[in-house]
């Protein structure tokens, strides 16, 4: 069951040039139960004192079977956005409040295909950091692989990019491809791949006997990308999407 509390910032640094990682604590101290994947809510209100609130996934790395003291996620700056003003301007020791955790981006036990397609753009990519630890445990028993397609525009965008190059280097099984729209690396890298996520499936010949999909992240590339996987012959139920959309 959701709670609401109080979060404390107790760090933050710059992850690209529009986007802040923020790591909070619970301001009662107690620390917080999620699964990988799950997002909170932080509500707040806007200058005439109309409450709202944003979702934002937890890039915490866990593995879901304890609960976490520190609380990361990571915002996108929107010209002129509430949640923007609001988290842009907050200082260490400063408290919003938020309720969560909520959603079911998650893995799943049922989860017994071979190979998991991950496709990310933006922010969209923190709920796979989050699971790290639970596809370090998959990837471990064997037969399993794990493939990363996270779209950017440049290098400077590639969120937690190095995060996932040393996890990749680390693990056999795991495979990271930073997927560059606009402008490639100065020094390119084996995975890099040139445009779209979704045009990248086709090198990895998506399988209906062989791989469950995740998509997360611009409303555009999760459709692409489930249209695309469908071409491919995945059944519906192995692909989960989740969009996430800029709100000011």
């Amino acid at each position: 069951m959701a709670e609401h509390f109080t979060l404390r910032l107790a760090d933050s640094r710059m992850l690209a040039p529009s986007v802040r990682h923020l790591v909070f604590e619970r301001a009662d101290g107690l620390p917080l139960a999620f699964i990988p994947g799950q997002f909170l809510q932080i509500h707040f209100h806007y200058d005439d004192g109309t409450a709202t609130k944003r979702s934002y996934s937890v890039a915490t790395v866990g593995d879901g079977s304890s609960p976490v003291q520190r609380i990361e996620i990571a915002v996108s700056y929107v010209d002129g956005g509430a949640a923007t003003k609001l988290l842009g301007g907050l200082e260490l020791g400063g408290t919003i409040e938020a309720s969560g955790p909520y959603g079911r981006f998650c893995l799943q036990d049922t989860d017994k295909h071979p190979r998991y397609l991950l496709l990310a753009t933006g922010t969209g990519v923190t709920p796979y950091r989050a699971m790290l630890p639970q596809f370090e445990k998959l990837l471990a028993q064997g037969e399993r692989e794990v493939v990363l397609l996270y779209g950017a525009r440049n290098e400077a965008e590639l969120l937690y990019g190095e995060e996932f190059e040393v996890f990749a280097q680390t693990h056999p099984g795991f495979t990271f491809h930073g997927c560059l729209s606009r402008q490639p690396r100065v020094v390119p890298r084996s995975g890099d791949r040139p445009g779209h996520v979704q045009h990248v499936l086709a090198e990895l010949a998506p399988a209906a006997e062989r791989d469950i999909a995740y998509l997360c992240g611009n409303p555009n590339m999760v459709d692409a990308a489930f249209n695309a996987l469908k071409e491919f012959g995945l059944p519906i139920p192995q692909i989960r999407r989740e969009k996430y959309i800029s709100s000011r």
